[in-house]
């Protein structure tokens, strides 16, 4: 991995730095449609306390843990890019992609960390104007 970043930054200093510009604006718009995909799709009462069904419940046990490999996959890997997007000089929702990313990976105390995240206030405004823009009502709070 070293090697693979010493080799991007030689490239990237040898006049393309063209290819970070167009880099970073890729990684910047690709994660705005995941984000904004997954942002929408929560339903209202996904952050109250009356509990979530397991993903997939009702599905065969061996489609339940590829959904769940992959979501967590998926939930790490906007954990990184949005820890990423929060470095000075990266474009992007560094702070909202990495609580996102954390929504959608499993760990003890989950749902705790995300109540206590989500019910900031201007957390709680970001993702409920982003919502409106789509129509979908706010986010329903204990």
């Amino acid at each position: 991995m070293i090697d693979g970043l010493k080799r991007l930054a030689h490239f990237l200093s040898g006049g393309h730095w063209w290819w970070g510009v167009v880099m970073s604006l890729a990684l910047f718009a690709g994660s705005m449609v995941l984000v904004t995909f997954i942002v929408i799709g929560w339903p209202i009462d996904h952050f109250r306390r009356s509990g979530r069904s397991p993903l997939w419940a009702h599905r065969h046990p061996a489609i339940r843990v590829s959904g769940l490999i992959l979501k967590n996959l998926a939930g790490g890997m906007l954990v990184v890019l949005g820890i990423i997007m929060a470095l000075p000089g990266v474009p992007g929702q560094g702070l909202l992609t990495a609580l996102i990313g954390l929504t959608l990976v499993n760990f003890p105390g989950k749902t705790t960390l995300e109540r206590r995240l989500i019910s900031r206030p201007a957390v709680l405004k970001a993702i409920n104007s982003w919502r409106a823009r789509f129509s979908r009502p706010p986010l329903e709070l204990d």
